[in-house]
């Protein structure tokens, strides 16, 4: 951060000169080294972010209600502190947002991210001025990485879009609050400014399809080089400009060459989008949310990501199969495995403890670590005590996709059928295809088969009659946009459950079944 700071007014003097390219370089090699020492002693590292936490929050209210004065190790602190969800953590919550100070964290945070809660309706998610560079960084270095490992570093002087919330901001007794893309987007660094795309007064624009035509207008024709944003709502993009003038996004920006996304798992996605493009391209996965930014993907050829350890959280893991237990395992970096899933929970410089992000993960290397996104611990189906998890379904559906060529993906949900009309209960796949399988059975078998080859509880169900295969259920174009707009949700960072263990998507969909 020091660097960049020392470095911007350089970068602003120099951009007309198409310099920035060159001047990243030096920086990107300072940024690499100095994380290559949290890199090689990760246990170390979260030890010491642990304590300076603990020492910091110790005359909070939480530090008192807690007893933080007596914690001296993290035995001590996973007795006193159990975890939480945010609705577990509302009623500190509630006293921030009411204005009062030092309750989660020493002072009043600088901002809150309002996200939409699952129980507990809008949630307020504290940002203090501790955290913010945690949130800015993150997405920093990863850019800073892709140009030490790849070289390439041309795209910073071209356009770079990010499909964003808005960055109007309300007041809340003093704190400024709005969605986290939004508040991200007034932290720009002052040398990407100049290029960033689209306009602020189009960013402002709540409405998602306006906007994104908006967006359209002010793109076309520019030399757009990097492009940012959850996956299907840039495929939402560009499907629009294709509409507009029948030609593939190569054709149409022919400098892009940098796809950074994250939110969701890119695989089920990656065919269409790409043959949108016309061209395979790089890209980064990030692993960012209104509490905090997690990982980033470091390595072009490993899709696992990077978790960043000396940002002001503390992690912990609990295997994903205890979460629901009453006392489950809570786990520090240096006794995780690789091969698990995990839950996620986080204490942070924001005033989050024993937060449970909700968040499911799997380590691919534990030196240094990295790991990939797995899902949600609310997100599974367990009707008939198989417990199917996201990963599982979709590398079910990659590895069909993979079977079947002809086949492009919108979108998909999978719900349970317990009382179906007739037979037995079955999983149901809500899926909405660009180019269907020719042959739908076969690709529902093909489905089938990886399930239960990835899911033995799934396979016993099967193979006992206790479910039937599952079915397919195609919906027509256009069908999750829609359902996303009747809830409000159409844009931004939001997105469709991979799958849930109610029908409450799956019901809403029904509307949209193709005959």
């Amino acid at each position: 951060m020091h660097i960049l700071r020392q470095n911007d007014g350089y970068l602003l003097l120099l951009h007309v000169m198409g310099v920035r390219s060159i001047l990243s370089k030096p920086i990107a090699s300072y940024v690499v080294s100095q994380q290559r020492k949290w890199m090689k002693d990760p246990g170390k590292f979260q030890d010491a972010q642990f304590k300076k936490l603990i020492d910091r929050a110790e005359a909070t209210l939480f530090g008192q209600d807690h007893d933080f004065s007596s914690i001296n190790n993290y035995e001590d602190f996973k007795a006193r502190v159990p975890v939480r969800d945010y609705e577990g953590l509302s009623g500190y919550v509630k006293k921030v947002v009411e204005g009062n100070k030092d309750i989660l964290w020493p002072g009043k945070p600088i901002y809150f991210a309002k996200t939409s809660g699952t129980t507990s309706g809008t949630k307020y998610i504290p940002i203090t001025k501790e955290s913010i560079p945690n949130h800015i960084n993150g997405a920093r270095d990863a850019l800073l990485n892709y140009i030490y490992e790849t070289g390439k570093s041309k795209f910073l002087d071209g356009k770079l879009i990010f499909l964003s919330g808005s960055p109007v901001l309300e007041d809340k007794h003093g704190i400024k609050t709005g969605r986290l893309s939004g508040i991200s987007n007034h932290f720009v660094p002052g040398y990407l400014r100049s290029n960033q795309m689209p306009s602020y007064e189009t960013n402002c624009i709540e409405d998602w399809e306006m906007k994104v035509d908006r967006i359209i207008d002010e793109t076309m024709g520019k030399n757009m080089t990097l492009i940012s944003g959850i996956p299907p709502w840039v495929q939402m993009y560009f499907d629009r400009i294709i509409e507009r003038n029948g030609k593939q996004i190569k054709d149409v920006f022919p400098e892009f060459s940098l796809f950074v996304y994250g939110g969701v798992n890119f695989e089920p996605y990656r065919k269409r989008l790409y043959e949108s493009i016309g061209t395979d391209i790089d890209s980064i996965e990030l692993f960012p949310a209104s509490e905090g930014f997690y990982a980033f993907q470091n390595e072009q050829d490993d899709p696992s990501m990077l978790l960043i350890l000396n940002a002001g959280i503390f992690y912990e893991f609990i295997p994903a199969d205890q979460f629901y237990n009453e006392n489950p395992a809570r786990l520090k970096i240096d006794q995780v495995e690789t091969g698990v899933n995990y839950a996620m929970v986080i204490n942070s410089n924001a005033g989050l403890w024993g937060y449970s992000l909700g968040d499911t993960i799997k380590f691919t290397s534990l030196d240094p670590p990295k790991l990939l996104f797995t899902g949600r611990t609310k997100h599974f189906i367990s009707a008939f005590g198989e417990h199917v998890i996201a990963e599982e379904v979709e590398k079910s559906m990659q590895h069909a996709m993979q079977s079947f060529g002809e086949v492009e993906l919108v979108e998909f949900t999978v719900a349970p059928q317990v009382n179906p009309i007739e037979g037995l209960p079955l999983h149901e796949w809500y899926v909405e295809f660009s180019k269907p399988p020719e042959k739908l059975e076969d690709f529902e078998k093909s489905l089938d088969n990886k399930l239960q080859e990835l899911n033995s509880y799934y396979f016993d169900l099967v193979s006992g009659a206790i479910l039937r295969p599952l079915k397919v259920k195609l919906l027509e174009q256009g069908a999750f946009q829609k359902y996303m707009k009747s809830r409000g949700k159409l844009g931004g960072q939001n997105k469709v459950p991979r799958l849930s263990n109610e029908r409450y998507i799956a019901d809403e969909l029904e509307k949209f079944l193709i005959d």
